[in-house]
């Protein structure tokens, strides 16, 4: 049996949060990003986990660009979901070609949902030598089954637990290009 389309599941689907407060959200998260990374003599390593991180991540490289924040671009593709609607085993598909060894880095992804991805690409990078590793997300799922000691230094905004799609997040690789985010139907 064929997963249902995307027109079927937004039919039924709630919206979270709709395009303006994910923008503010960002713009908020932008300030506070730029107050961090202010007084580095170097750019920080902005790597975006793709598929998912590229629409947000965009969004927060203009607005640290708005404030004077230049940041060099880098990205890695690490997923556990590989088009499904559940996480498995962690693949590997690309990683960062900017050395790390002494620099800051920003890891910029869709959404804190366990965590496992975010941990292994966190080690990845302190094992590469990165002086210090940040973590800013668009969303994070509340829930009580995070991986220990991993959290995001800047989340734009909460999502419930439930399976959440839209603004860089799919469903069956679909929908990651919505200007808002949604949750399938109970």
């Amino acid at each position: 049996m064929s997963a249902p389309t995307l027109a079927a599941v937004l039919a039924t689907a709630d919206l979270v949060h709709d395009r303006e407060v994910l923008e503010d959200a960002i713009e908020d998260m932008a300030d506070a990003i730029h107050a961090e990374y202010t007084d580095d003599e170097r750019p920080p390593i902005f790597v975006t986990i793709m598929h998912g991180g590229m629409p947000f991540a965009a969004q927060l490289a203009f607005a640290l660009g708005e404030r004077g924040l230049d940041v060099e671009f880098d990205y890695l593709h690490a997923t556990r979901y590989r088009g499904s609607t559940s996480g498995s085993r962690l693949a590997w598909l690309h990683r960062p070609a900017t050395p790390m060894r002494g620099r800051r880095v920003l890891l910029v992804d869709d959404i804190l949902d366990e965590g496992h991805t975010l941990k292994a690409v966190t080690h990845w990078c302190e094992d590469e030598g990165a002086a210090d590793v940040r973590v800013a997300v668009l969303a994070t799922k509340v829930h009580d089954r995070c991986v220990d000691g991993v959290c995001a230094d800047w989340s734009g905004v909460d999502v419930p637990d439930r399976y959440v799609f839209g603004y860089g997040m799919d469903y069956n690789e679909q929908g990651r290009n919505l200007p808002a985010i949604y949750a399938l139907a109970d």
